[in-house]
């Protein structure tokens, strides 16, 4: 039997509010993306700004939350898991509550960023805090709970940012992410054990700024491409910009003792697939998430709260899918399961490309549901398997490794769609514009804008009413096709990404790593945790990571 035991005080009803806790914060992070993705067009009526400041909204919660994952990782290892959730949550709580009474689209976008330097301490912290206090068995379920979190919050976030938008607005939603956080740091933080590394170290600070700033300029580039231009010097700057950052990234890392990115683990092909899956993912599942709701307001003239309905065919298979993911593995071969997901996934993708201005729920059913199955299996299985992978006193780090991954997949998943339905719509729009000169005001720039806003019906009141509907379905037109073209581009990376995965799984005995099994006792290694000679804690599925 293993040698780990749970601290004493507080017992179950400590571990339980432990598990509380993580799973709630769990819930509100992706609940305050996607959210913020329906109340853009809110924001962007009220507070003015280009399509580009109003996306930051966005982009910038996630690019934060994705660059400062590695040193929030190293940060909780030093210096404590609860301080490093805690100060976290803190920070998003603040800044929320801040967002909500933002007076213009500038201090919200900052407001964002660093909510998003919050989220990433959470994430992290509550991942290595789950691996700390629970073992075995129940630390698989501890992680399938939280991927069921956070499949509450993708699932149910849309609906219910769209209810509170149509009842309080979006200051409103703002104030009720808020009010979430706050109930966490009052009521349940007190039950979580502080821990860290046992084996000290440093912030490996300068692999942080080059890596961050690399996204930063990456993302930059993307968003802003489509508005000054493809070789406006200053895009061209940025992607250059953000090669050298990544090559001084990879001379910064290679030089450090203890790096906050342990290079060491991308030469084992199954981690590097476990890592890949959900930035895959990211293009089928997270950029149809955020760019549906704008276009069922633009071209159907919904609501935020109707288009978020239509969206929970999307979300709600992972509300239920992760345990089932879970299960899966015992059956069948992590390969199968991971690369199937991914090709349904690449089928509901090239499905969705029916929709079109008036489509019908139930025609949109089926390819929802079918990209949701698709996404909603491998939650319950890879933040596990990710941890599982290095000693418990490196939890925070391999956390933070597997969720950089998996957030800077949706970010430049987010902003790469962004900007090809920018460029397409635009052109698309450019060729017959000039049709309706004289009626509208506008060029195909600001008409593209006002569509991937979901502002289309504001703008199409500007034209006399005689030329409105002609004006209106020429605009859906573009838009539709725009979407449709996107839509194939990403069946076609998730169909590539499942063939990818399936190569990386495939078995290589002398790769296989062995993994603790549940009572605690090695594979192949005679030894027990918390005896300090185990290679890592216990998996996910509490078995080898294997093909």
């Amino acid at each position: 039997m293993s040698t780990r035991t749970l601290p004493p005080e507080g017992g179950r009803t400590r571990t339980g509010a432990v598990l509380a806790a993580v799973c709630l914060a769990g819930v509100l992070l992706p609940v305050s993306l996607t959210g913020a993705s329906v109340a853009l067009p809110g924001i962007g009526t009220d507070l003015g700004g280009g399509l580009a400041a109003v996306q930051w909204v966005v982009n910038g919660y996630d690019l934060t939350f994705a660059g400062l994952m590695l040193a929030a990782g190293s940060l909780a290892d030093l210096f404590g898991r609860k301080r490093m959730f805690g100060g976290g949550l803190a920070v998003f709580v603040l800044c929320s509550l801040l967002g909500a009474f933002a007076p213009n689209v500038l201090v919200l976008d900052v407001l964002r960023a660093l909510a998003g330097v919050g989220a990433a301490g959470v994430l992290t912290a509550g991942s290595a805090i789950l691996a700390q206090t629970f073992d075995g068995a129940a630390r698989a379920r501890a992680f399938a709970a939280l991927g069921t979190a956070f499949g509450v919050g993708i699932a149910f976030g849309p609906v219910l940012s769209g209810l509170e938008i149509g009842s309080i607005g979006w200051r409103g939603m703002f104030l009720s992410h808020a009010l979430v956080g706050g109930f966490v740091l009052a009521v349940l933080l007190r039950h979580v054990k502080e821990s860290r590394s046992p084996e000290g170290g440093r912030v490996d600070w300068a692999g942080t700024f080059t890596f961050t700033g690399s996204l930063f300029l990456f993302i930059l580039a993307l968003i802003q491409g489509p508005q000054w231009g493809w070789g406006n010097p200053l895009v061209i700057a940025a992607l250059v910009g953000c090669v050298a950052g990544l090559a001084a990234f990879a001379v910064v890392e290679k030089r450090q003792e203890r790096p906050m990115f342990d290079v060491t683990l991308f030469t084992e092909p199954r981690f590097v697939a476990i890592s890949l899956v959900p930035v895959v993912l990211a293009f089928g599942f997270t950029a149809v998430l955020m760019f549906l709701p704008s276009y069922f307001m633009s071209v159907d003239a919904s609501s935020a709260s109707d288009a978020g309905l239509v969206l929970m065919f999307l979300t709600v298979p992972t509300l239920v899918l992760p345990m089932v993911g879970g299960s899966l593995t015992q059956q069948l071969s992590n390969r199968l399961v991971l690369s199937a997901s991914l090709l349904v996934t690449a089928v509901g993708a090239a499905w969705l490309t029916v929709i079109g201005p008036g489509s019908s729920v139930l025609a949109l059913a089926g390819p929802l549901i079918t990209v949701g199955v698709g996404f909603g299996i491998p939650l319950g299985i890879l933040d596990g398997a990710a941890v599982s992978t290095v000693e418990p006193g490196r939890a925070g780090m391999a956390a933070g490794m597997f969720n950089t991954m998996r957030l800077a997949g949706e970010v430049v998943a987010i902003a790469a769609m962004g900007s090809l339905l920018v460029s397409l719509t635009r052109s698309r729009l450019a060729d017959g514009i000039a049709r309706f000169t004289g009626d509208y005001s506008g060029d195909a720039g600001s008409l593209t804008d006002d569509l991937v806003q979901g502002n289309l019906g504001a703008t199409a009141d500007s034209v006399p009413a005689g030329r409105r509907d002609a004006f209106t379905a020429f605009a859906a037109d573009g838009y539709t096709t725009a979407l449709h073209s996107s839509l194939w581009l990403l069946a076609a990376i998730c169909a590539v990404g499942a063939v990818g995965i399936a190569l990386l799984l495939k078995d290589r005995p002398a790769a296989t790593r062995s993994l603790p099994v549940p009572d605690g006792t090695a594979e192949g290694t005679g030894t027990t945790e918390g005896t300090g000679t185990t290679e890592g804690p216990v998996a996910a599925q509490a078995r080898p990571i294997a093909a």
